[in-house]
Parts: structure tokens; C-alpha cells; sequence
């Protein structure tokens, strides 16, 4: 494959590109799946079923690491949570009990999640650098003012579990648009932040999901992780330093040039 013609080992690059990963959640709040799933399939050769269960524990994990502070700085909007989950992790069981049941079929499967990674990653490419203009809103705007809404909330919720269990990408890039669209009233931070807390349940629901099954490497996941931390620490420092609109630029063509290579190994 196209990373293990370089003289590094297989580890070494894994972690080399987990931190590279974690720099870009760090400074945009989006990338984890949409960049390491590729990455895991074309670049290592690793069984799209096992890519995707790693990666989704990989996400869960990194994203843990901010969820914290975001709810402490107040940038959570735990009823916009609380629906989203209520439709995602329902959506991400029924999802789970499907793959298990289908399980004897892992070429097939294998070969549907390929497709359907294709085409969320090229949603997320459209997606990353539009959301700067979707959330321009009012100075005056504030969240207390922006009321639920239940019905579609949950809906979207539904459909961005499926999509994140089955291919590991979507709870950043496209759950952020998801929120920027239904609550246009609700702030950047606050976008981010609900997001980013919400893609830690669904994540780390849908990987244990996966582990279960044996669609899972921790070999894997401990080398992207020795990168990611440190990674996603240094994006924090510096998101004030780069310009928003070049991360989202950088990140848009990352995310067209993961599809490509998803693309290409059908």
C-alpha cells in the first residue's frame, strides 16, 4: 500500500499521522474519522471493517479529551444533546445489530462500507468550508433563546448514527452542519462544543459495537493514539494563530483526497 513503501515502520507512520489527525480535530473540531479511516484502508491495507471499528474507538477517545473543557467554558447545549443522542444512539444499536447480524458476510460488507465512506466523505468535503458561512449570525444572538427542535433533531440524529457506525465519519464534519442548519441562531462555540460532546457517546458506542465483533486492531489503536494526544493538544494553542478559513480549506481537500483514494481500491 501506499504508506508501507515508506523505509518508516508501520507504527511509527500510524502515529506520525495520528498526530497530524489530532492537530487538525484540535484547530477545526473535525477530521478524527473522516481522515484516519481512509488513511487505515488505502494507506495500510487494513480491512475496512477493522478500519472503521478502530477509528471509531480512536475518535471517541481523542474527542474525550476536549469534551470536558467545553462543557466547563459553557458550550454545550445539553437539550440539543439530549435529543441528537436520543435519535443517533438508537440509530447506532440498530445499525450494530444489523452488521451482527450479517456478520458471516464481511466481504460484503466490507465492500458497502467502502461505498457509503466514499460518499459521506465527499458530503464532508462540500460541508467542512461552508459551515463558516452557515453560522454567521448575530452579534445579539444567544442560546438561551434558541428553542429544540425535537422532531428533526432526532431524525438527523437517526441518520447520522447510521452513517457514523457504518463508515466512522460524519459525527464531526457532518454533525456540526446538521446543528449549524436546524439552530442558525445557535453560536459557533456552542455549535462546535454540542458537537463534539455529542461524538463521544456515539463513537465509543459504535467501537465497543464493533470490538465486540472482532472488527477491531488495539495494536492500531495504541499507535494512532501516542500521536493523537499530543496532536490535538498543540491544534488547541494553535486554533487562535491560523485562520479559520485556511484550516477549513485544508481540511476540504484532505477530505476530497481521502474519498479519491476510497474511491479507487473499489
Amino acid at each position: 500500500m501506499l504508506l508501507e513503501q515508506l523505509t518508516l515502520s508501520g507504527p511509527v507512520l500510524m502515529a506520525i499521522c495520528g498526530f497530524g489527525v489530532g492537530l487538525l480535530v484540535g484547530m477545526t473540531g473535525v477530521g478524527a474519522g473522516a481522515l484516519t479511516t481512509p488513511l487505515l484502508i488505502s494507506g495500510f491495507g487494513v480491512a475496512p471493517t477493522v478500519a472503521v471499528g478502530t477509528d471509531l474507538l480512536f475518535a471517541g477517545l481523542t474527542k474525550a479529551s476536549g469534551a470536558w473543557r467545553h462543557h466547563r467554558l459553557g458550550h454545550v447545549n445539553w437539550n440539543i444533546f439530549t435529543a441528537l443522542a436520543i435519535g443517533s444512539i438508537s440509530a447506532a444499536s440498530l445499525t450494530l445489530m444489523a452488521i451482527y447480524y450479517f456478520e458471516t458476510k464481511q466481504a460484503a460488507l466490507g465492500e458497502t462500507i467502502q461505498v457509503v465512506l466514499a460518499g459521506t466523505l465527499v458530503l464532508s468535503a462540500i460541508a467542512v468550508p461552508l459551515i463558516p458561512v452557515l453560522i454567521v449570525r448575530s452579534v445579539k444572538a444567544h442560546s438561551s433563546l434558541v428553542r429544540v427542535r425535537p422532531f428533526w433533531t432526532v431524525l438527523m440524529g437517526l441518520v447520522l448514527g447510521v452513517i457514523v457506525t457504518l463508515t466512522s465519519v460524519g459525527a464531526g464534519a457532518i454533525g456540526v452542519a446538521i446543528l449549524t442548519l436546524l439552530y442558525p441562531m445557535l453560536r459557533a462555540r456552542q455549535i462546535v462544543g454540542t458537537d463534539i460532546v455529542h461524538a463521544v457517546p456515539l463513537t465509543l458506542l459504535s467501537g465497543l459495537g464493533h470490538l465486540s465483533i472482532g472488527n477491531f486492531d488495539f495494536a492500531i489503536l495504541g499507535a494512532l493514539l501516542i500521536g493523537s494526544l499530543p496532536g490535538i493538544m498543540t491544534g488547541a494553542r494553535l486554533t487562535s494563530k491560523v485562520p479559520d478559513w485556511l484550516l477549513r480549506l485544508i481540511l476540504a481537500i484532505v477530505l476530497a483526497t481521502s474519498a479519491y483514494l476510497v474511491i479507487i481500491t473499489l
